[in-house]
């Protein structure tokens, strides 16, 4: 695993995952049996003969590798250069199968404090041995552009273009050779370790409720319940637990914005999201555009529709214990997992049967973990791993149509990843904002598919409203996330920000994204606390809203019988990273730099608004 790639494990533990957050469901244990995964495809225990091996020889590997290319690069030829990028994807590609191994264990139980040493120690370990290869990518993007131009020509570098460009987008930001070792070596100790503390304190946290003391995720989920008292309890219950522990949040929140703006400003990003969108491929002024359409629309789909929620709900204000209230006539039957398995690959195979063929192979191995439990990691999210085994993918599965939707959801990356591995380690992986393209069509796929075959009017009515509020979710909850964590950052550099102002913040963004129709108590102050994008993968969250949108967009072009839509789509998948968000689109006539763009997107909400407020 290179610097550049062990960093976003050392950051966080969502390197190269995609996932989503807890937004309640339901209580579990009545879903039936569900899958746990298998992780022996990695290693078979913490204590692997296999694991010490990789690591040994990886490290061997990676000093040998250092001996023969350092200095070197700039003088090899086109083949020599495309011959040691080869050696560093393999020795790259053991580390990572190592690093995938350590947090995916640590997801499946991060109170186990064996667990969480052996997840340090092989991070520790992961940064000694890639600190041999630190210096790889630093020369390669010493290359001036001319130079580097004239060996592309070559084809036998040629292949690796795609590497090379996405690499060379931090060439400006680049540091000495001597900084960015001090940089590595130290993130064990810096970032990862407030991270580790987030992550364990998190795990730790019980929320006393109704003689029940409930791991967080469990308490989210009363969040969903059908009587409104019940969730008033779970909520101030789960506010007076973060309002215990605001402290410790905000120490951490403040120290992790603290170390990336040291970091920013000796990298000379112009701004705190600068650097998650050069990962991310895509401009700034892009970013902003999807921004500022959806923060324009938020009376057009939030505003209106929780208006209409508190008129169905028969209040006058809706207090932040009813944003994930089930409506009065809503199905509240759970939905086996057996059940939700026979929906989405139904919905996937029908789409395309190549698709359903590689969706079903999560079912037919050991790669799905979906039973709640201790110490699990709460939401949900799909790891590719490596591209010689294949992703997991981790649920909490509690039976609710929004769990199957979760599913749905997480099954697109896994699918994604899979078509796309055959690029390699280094290219393979896509950027955020695209990687959450087949995660949401694949909603879309299973909601759509879902929503035809339901012919009374009154269910129809209760799964629009559910959809829209899933969209909601996804697009402005996500940007007032995003809202929060730039003015968060924004503050930050005239001091340490008191858990007080964080609140107000918070509250503040919060009230503009969702409208008149809520009052807020002053326990919602804290709720900020428990959004793990904020402390393992600053401004990740808009990567959402871009992948609603773009799929909003994209299912409109499929639903107006786009010639080849299903050929494009799939080839679009199997790219991986190798291309960028402007030639993966062209195919189906889109532009995410078209102003015009994300009001296509947002067009769609809106339209399902409507239609509820017809009904």
């Amino acid at each position: 695993m290179s610097g550049q790639n062990l960093s976003a494990w050392i950051d966080g533990p969502c390197g190269g995952r995609c996932g989503r957050e807890a937004e309640g469901g339901a209580t579990a244990g009545t879903a039936g049996d569900l899958p746990r995964w298998d992780l022996g495809d990695l290693y078979d225990s913490p204590e692997s003969d296999r694991l010490r091996t990789d690591l040994n020889q990886a490290e061997a590997d990676a000093a040998a590798f250092a001996d023969v290319w350092r200095g070197r690069l700039a003088g090899a030829s086109p083949a020599a250069l495309a011959e040691a990028i080869a050696e560093y994807q393999r020795i790259d590609e053991v580390l990572g199968r190592a690093a995938s191994y350590a947090q995916l264990l640590f997801a499946s139980d991060s109170s186990d404090a064996a667990i969480g040493r052996f997840s340090q120690s092989v991070n520790e370990r992961l940064t000694d041995i890639s600190t041999h290869l630190l210096f790889f990518t630093l020369e390669l993007n010493r290359i001036g552009d001319d130079e580097m131009a004239a060996r592309l020509a070559d084809p036998a570098l040629a292949v690796w273009a795609p590497f090379l460009r996405d690499l060379r987008v931090f060439r400006p930001h680049q540091l000495s050779d001597e900084i960015e070792q001090v940089l590595h070596e130290k993130s064990v100790t810096g970032a990862a370790a407030w991270c580790r503390l987030f992550d364990e304190t998190m795990a730790g946290l019980r929320i006393p409720l109704d003689d029940s003391r409930l791991t967080v995720g469990e308490a989210l989920n009363r969040l969903s319940d059908p009587d409104r008292a019940v969730r008033e309890r779970a909520a101030r219950a789960i506010g007076a637990v973060f309002g215990d522990n605001i402290r410790l949040f905000s120490l951490i929140t403040n120290t992790l914005a603290k170390d990336k703006a040291i970091s920013d400003s000796l990298r000379h990003y112009p701004r705190p999201g600068s650097y998650r969108n050069r990962s991310n491929m895509v401009e700034d002024e892009v970013v902003d555009a999807l921004v500022q359409a959806v923060t324009t629309d938020y009376p057009r789909l939030s505003h209106r529709y929780y208006a209409l929620k508190a008129k169905w709900l028969g209040l006058e204000k809706l207090e932040h214990w009813d944003r994930n209230a089930p409506l009065p006539s809503a199905d509240d039957r759970i939905i086996p997992w057996d059940q939700a398995t026979r929906q989405v690959l139904a919905a996937y195979e029908a789409f395309d049967p190549r698709m359903g063929t590689v969706a079903r192979r999560f079912f037919d191995h050991a790669w799905i973990d979906a039973a709640p439990a201790p110490g699990k990691a709460s939401g949900a999210f799909a790891h590719p791993t490596v591209p010689s085994v294949h992703p997991y993918l981790l649920l909490n599965y509690h039976g609710r149509t929004r769990d199957v939707m979760t599913l749905a959801h997480e099954l697109g990356h896994g699918v994604h990843q899979v078509l796309a591995a055959p690029h390699g380690y280094l290219m393979s992986g896509t950027p955020l904002t695209l990687a959450e393209t087949a995660s949401v069509f694949g909603e879309m796929l299973t909601f759509r598919a879902l929503l035809d075959a339901e012919t009374d009017p009154a269910r129809r009515r209760l799964m629009l409203a559910a959809k829209v509020e899933d969209m909601l979710n996804t697009v402005v909850r996500q940007i007032a996330f995003y809202r929060f964590e730039t003015l968060v950052h924004a503050e930050r550099k005239s001091g340490e920000l008191l858990p007080e102002r964080i609140g107000a913040i918070w509250r503040q963004v919060q009230t503009e994204s969702l409208g008149p129709a809520f009052n807020f108590t002053p326990d919602y102050d804290v709720y900020w606390t428990y959004v793990p994008h904020f402390i393992h993968s600053p401004f990740y969250v808009y990567a959402y809203a871009f992948g609603d949108c773009l799929v909003n967009a994209l299912y409109g072009v499929f639903q107006s019988g786009h010639a080849g839509f299903q050929d494009k789509y799939l080839d679009m998948l199997r790219a991986g990273g190798t291309m960028r968000h402007r030639e993966l689109l062209a195919p189906f006539g889109l532009d995410a730099a078209d102003p015009g763009f994300w009001r296509k997107g947002l067009d769609v909400i809106a339209g399902f608004i409507d239609e509820l407020e017809r009904a």
